[in-house]
This record gives structure tokens, C-alpha cells and sequence, in this order.
């Protein structure tokens, strides 16, 4: 999941593991900065600039609600049998064999903690790394405890709940003291009717302040949000009539790849997924010597490839039909043809909208890195000729758009003047110009 040597070493966690940078868009996140912010907002009640306007607003609400930042009380959890019996009926309990799949298993390996809370910030399931369990169950973190900012203060779990939104508070950023040692991201999840039924969070050390981190619980909620989708209504874990499996088929490929089908959720391979995004576009099909050139040309035989699309077949039935050449089965989809018709439409705000992360940021196949460029370039080309501010603002928000200067200084002139999206591009734009003195 995380580069493990990327979280052990914090140079090389910034750099390689998509760390949060310490400044962006005038705002501070280096420890120390947020460590005085936060001692001068709680000794005089001022906020010093340069605070995430996110995690301010929350300091001020866990201040209002009377949090107490040396002894936070979180609501007493459920006693075993009834955290059991409510779990159990809770919408999100078909879910959790997905969620163990896409990254329970993967956490452990870089000391992360995955917890799922309901709708009321009660923690249902917390599990991960043992050695950061123990740190979180020190603090209360545990299940059947209420973690909401009225009891606990500022949280990536409570304060998902509180802005209805993906949010990362790093060490200090909490408003609790007993809690700065750890990091959070945490993102709400949906049902098919837009209600909220409950946030994702993962939480640790080093490896939970990256934007991996972050990208990666967006990536799962997506995952979760179609699983649920295609449960359909009824009892909770009611599956959906299976009908035609094929049809119904749908590929996530950005973030992170796994194949939605009406009998579960599968993560796909990074080699498999691969092969999925090179016949996703090439309509006609490939042979498996142009798959050997496209994966890695010169050192990869048409007889490995063969051999890998044998292996996709036990995983994925009859997703891959053909051989001379191998295709896609028809009425197969993938989130990246939901991007490409959103852009078709005119609406890059949409497209944007539908993009978990980059197209396998990880692959270095270079049939991949050529449509992931493509890609980008159609999403930053649509933006910029977008009217408005929307368009700007979302893209400006991703990894690829972050740095885009043309972007940022678009979103100034067009963004009403003196307003808050006004000033981040005007203060991120500040930033960019002493950084090049």
C-alpha cells in the first residue's frame, strides 16, 4: 500500500511517499508551526495565519462544545454483546469483507490502523497494526467508543462527520493533546440515496500524513459507495439479482484498481490491472505480443503475457474475451470512460468529481504511462477552457493540478475578489513567486 522505507525515513516520505508538504496555498502543516498555532489559539483564542481554514473552524467548534484539550471523553462504548448485535445490522457490515480486501490486510504492513465509525461517530470496527492499536486504544480509540468533536474535539473520523467531507489532521492538528501523536484521513461514505452512513478512517504514524494515505481512503469509499450500489435496496447484505455478471461488470482503474461485480469486490493485480487499462483502450483488441510491448517492451514474453491473462480469467470469468486478439467482453466499463464521457459532455467539474486518483500512479508499463498522461491532459486542457470557477478550484485540489501555475492564476481572476477561494489562490500564487527568488 505505503512504501514502508518511504514511512521510516521522513525526507524520503515527503518526497517519494506523497507526504503533505509543510506549505501550500499559505497554509502551514509542519509541526512546529501548527504546535504554536495551536498553544496561542488555546491562550488567547486568536488563530495565528497560515492555519488549515479547516481544521481552525473545527478548533473553534471543539472550543465551543467544551472539549477538554488535556482529557478528552469520548461516549462510552457498548458492552460486547450489544457492539456485536448493533454491527451486525448496521448497513455498512456487508461492506467490511471489501474493506479488509482493499486495505485492512495492506495496513498492518505500514502500522496503520483502519477504523469504520456509523453515522453518529461510534467506531464499530478498529483494526490494523497491533503495536498502533495499543497507542490508539490508550487515547480510546477503540470500538463501540464515540469519536465526535463535541466528546473528542478535532478528528479525521469526527470531523469528517462535521464537514461532510475527506479530511486529513495531522499530529498537532488535533485538538486533543493526548492524540498529536497520531495522524488520520477519513472520508464519509454514501448510500445509493446520498445518506450518510458512516466515515472510513485510517490512522498511524508517518505513513497516515501522506497523500497516499488520503488518496487511498478516497479510492476504498469509492469502492465501498458501488458495492452498496449494486447490493441494492432490502435488508442490509441483501445482494442484487445477478442477472447478466458480464454487463454489469465495472473496473476501477484510478487510485486503486479493483473490479466491481454483482457477486463482490476484487482487487486486481497491478500486472492485471494493467492489461485491463491496455484493452480498455484498444477497442479491437491486442495481441499478446502488442500487450508484451505496450507492459514492457524487450523483456516480456507474448508466452508470460498469455500466462497472466489465464490468471485474469480465474479472477475475472469471462471479462477478457478472445485471444488472437484478446478484448474486452462487451458492456464492460470503467471509471476512466466515466471521466472521458463527462468531458465529452462539457463537464470537467463532473469528470473530476468521478477521478478516485491518478490512472495506477504506480505502473511503469508504458502503454499506462502514455494513456495516464493522456488522461491528465484532457482533465487540465477541459479545466482551463472551463468558464467559471469550479472546474478551477477541483482541479487545483488534485495531485496533478496542485502545482499548475496557469491554473492557479486563473482561478485568481476569476474567483470574486476578497472572497476565501480568491485568497488561497492569491496566497498559494505568493508562495509559488518567493519560492522562485
Amino acid at each position: 500500500m505505503l512504501d514502508r522505507a518511504a514511512a521510516q525515513d521522513p525526507t524520503r516520505s515527503a518526497r517519494e511517499a506523497g507526504r503533505a508538504p509543510t506549505t501550500r496555498g499559505g497554509v502551514r502543516r509542519d509541526r512546529r508551526s501548527v504546535r504554536t498555532a495551536y498553544d496561542t489559539f488555546l491562550g488567547t483564542g486568536c488563530l495565528s495565519p497560515g492555519v488549515d481554514p479547516l481544521v481552525a473552524a473545527s478548533w473553534r467548534r471543539s472550543l465551543s462544545s467544551g472539549v477538554d484539550p488535556d482529557s478528552p471523553r469520548a461516549a462510552a462504548g457498548l458492552a460486547d454483546r450489544e457492539l456485536d448485535e448493533y454491527r451486525a445490522t448496521h448497513p455498512l457490515a456487508p461492506l467490511m469483507p471489501v474493506v479488509r480486501d482493499l486495505v485492512v490486510d495492506a495496513a498492518r504492513d505500514d502500522g496503520l490502523v483502519v477504523a469504520v465509525c456509523d453515522d453518529a461517530g461510534r467506531l464499530l470496527w478498529v483494526e490494523g497494526d497491533a503495536r498502533t492499536r495499543t497507542t490508539a486504544e490508550r487515547v480510546g480509540f477503540v470500538a463501540g467508543a464515540v469519536w465526535r468533536e463535541e466528546s473528542v474535539g478535532t478528528n479525521a473520523p469526527g470531523t469528517a462527520l462535521a464537514t461532510r467531507r475527506a479530511v486529513q489532521v495531522l499530529g498537532a492538528e488535533h485538538f486533543s493533546r493526548p492524540v498529536q501523536s497520531l495522524n488520520c484521513a477519513a472520508a464519509p461514505i454514501r448510500g445509493a440515496d446520498g445518506r450518510l452512513l458512516g466515515v472510513l478512517d485510517v490512522t498511524g504514524g508517518r505513513a497516515a500524513a501522506s497523500h497516499v494515505a488520503l488518496s487511498l481512503v478516497r479510492a476504498t469509499v469509492a469502492s465501498l459507495e458501488r458495492e452498496l450500489a449494486a447490493l441494492g435496496p432490502g435488508r442490509p447484505g441483501g445482494r442484487a439479482g445477478t442477472g447478466d455478471s458480464t454487463a454489469r461488470a465495472a473496473l476501477q482503474l484510478l487510485g486503486t484498481p479493483v473490479l466491481h461485480r454483482p457477486g463482490g469486490v476484487h482487487r486486481l493485480s497491478p500486472r492485471h490491472a494493467e492489461i485491463l487499462v491496455l484493452l480498455g483502450e484498444h477497442p479491437r483488441g491486442l495481441t499478446a505480443e502488442e500487450l508484451a510491448v505496450l507492459l514492457h517492451p524487450g523483456d516480456l514474453s507474448d508466452v508470460a503475457v498469455r500466462a497472466e491473462i489465464s490468471r485474469l480469467r480465474r479472477v475475472a470469468g469471462t471479462l477478457v474475451v478472445g485471444s488472437r486478439p484478446y478484448r474486452l467482453a462487451p458492456g464492460v466499463r470503467s471509471d476512466v470512460d466515466v471521466v472521458r464521457e463527462h468531458l465529452a459532455a462539457g463537464d470537467p467539474t463532473a469528470a473530476l468529481a468521478a477521478c478516485a486518483g491518478p490512472l495506477l500512479p504506480r505502473s511503469l508499463a508504458p502503454g499506462v504511462e502514455r494513456v495516464r498522461a493522456e488522461l491528465a491532459a484532457e482533465l487540465r486542457s477541459a479545466v482551463l477552457s472551463s468558464t467559471g470557477t469550479a472546474a478551477l478550484d477541483a482541479w487545483t485540489r488534485t495531485d496533478d493540478g496542485a502545482d499548475d501555475v496557469e491554473a492557479w492564476s486563473l482561478l485568481v481572476q476569476r474567483a470574486e475578489h476578497g472572497s476565501p477561494l480568491w485568497s488561497r489562490a492569491r496566497a498559494h500564487l505568493a508562495v509559488v513567486d518567493a519560492a522562485l527568488r
